[in-house]
C-alpha cells in the first residue's frame, strides 16, 4: 500500500462475456481529492470501475485501505464503503426521489442533511417519481444516493454526460463539495470539469494505463493531450 493511497489496483484484468476489456491495469488513488480516469471512448474506463466493484469478471489485486477486496462480492465491497455512481444513472423510475434515496441508506445515521444542502431541488421534488425527472435531475439523484453514506471512496462514471451546461456546473459543484470528505475516482470526458476538479489523472488506452500525472501537466500540454486523448485542450495561463 503506497503512503497516502486509499485504493491500490494491481494487474487488473476484466472480461465481459469472455471478451477481454481491461488488459492489465495498475494504479493507485490518493486518500484525498479527485483522481480522473481519462482516455478515448471504448478504452476500458467504465470497465475498470466495474471491475473494481466486481460487477464484471475480473482478475488481479484490488486493495481498499490496505484490505484486499478483489475476492469479495459487490455487496460486500459496497458495505466496506465504496460508493458508485453509474454512467447510466439507474434510478428506480417508478419510485419517488425520497424512496430512491432511502433505498441507498445503509448506516444508522444517513447523511440526509448533507445531501439536502447539496441538492435542494431534490428536496422540493422528493415526492416526484424519479422517472419523470429530467436527465440532470436523475443524475443528481444518482450522485445523492452515493453520498447518503460515509464512504471510504466514491467511483463516479461520466456524471456530466449529456447534461446542459448549467446542470454540469451543479453536478461539478456537488462533487467538489463531496471530495472535501471522501476521495473520488472519476471517469469524465468533459475536460473543463476534469481541469476544475481533478488533482491527478490516469490515462487508459487499449485496456492499459499508459500515463499517470498531475492533471494540469496533461491538460496544459496540447501535444500530450492530443496524443493521449485524441482531443485538443485549451491551455490556461
Amino acid at each position: 500500500m503506497s503512503a497516502g493511497s486509499i485504493l491500490e489496483v494491481t494487474d487488473l484484468k476484466c472480461s465481459i462475456a469472455g471478451q477481454q476489456v481491461v488488459e492489465k491495469v495498475t494504479f493507485s488513488v490518493p486518500a484525498t481529492g479527485i483522481t480522473a480516469v481519462l482516455g478515448r471512448n471504448g478504452v476500458g474506463k467504465t470497465s475498470t470501475l466495474r471491475g473494481i466493484l466486481g460487477l464484471i469478471h475480473r482478475r488481479g489485486e484490488v486493495r481498499l485501505a490496505g484490505e484486499r477486496i478483489d475476492t469479495l462480492p459487490t455487496h460486500k465491497i459496497v458495505q466496506r464503503g465504496v460508493g458508485y455512481v453509474p454512467e447510466d444513472r439507474e434510478v428506480f423510475a417508478k419510485l419517488s426521489v425520497a424512496e430512491n434515496l432511502a433505498l441507498a441508506e445503509r448506516q444508522k445515521n444517513p447523511r440526509r442533511e448533507f445531501v439536502a444542502d447539496l441538492f435542494p431541488d431534490l428536496v422540493a421534488r422528493k415526492d416526484q417519481p424519479a422517472g419523470t425527472l429530467s436527465g440532470g435531475q436523475q443524475q443528481m439523484v444518482s450522485v445523492a444516493r452515493a453520498l447518503m453514506n460515509d464512504n471510504q471512496l466514491l467511483l463516479v462514471d461520466e456524471p456530466t454526460k449529456g447534461l446542459a451546461p448549467k446542470i454540469v456546473t451543479e453536478v461539478a459543484d456537488a462533487l467538489a463539495e463531496a471530495a472535501k470528505t471522501v476521495p473520488i475516482l472519476l471517469v469524465e470526458q468533459n475536460l473543463d470539469v476534469v481541469r476544475r476538479l481533478a488533482t491527478d489523472a490516469i490515462v487508459i488506452s487499449g485496456g492499459r494505463v499508459v500515463h499517470t500525472a498531475p492533471t494540469l501537466e496533461i491538460l496544459d500540454d496540447p501535444e500530450l493531450t492530443q496524443r493521449l486523448l485524441g482531443v485538443h485542450a485549451e491551455t490556461h495561463a
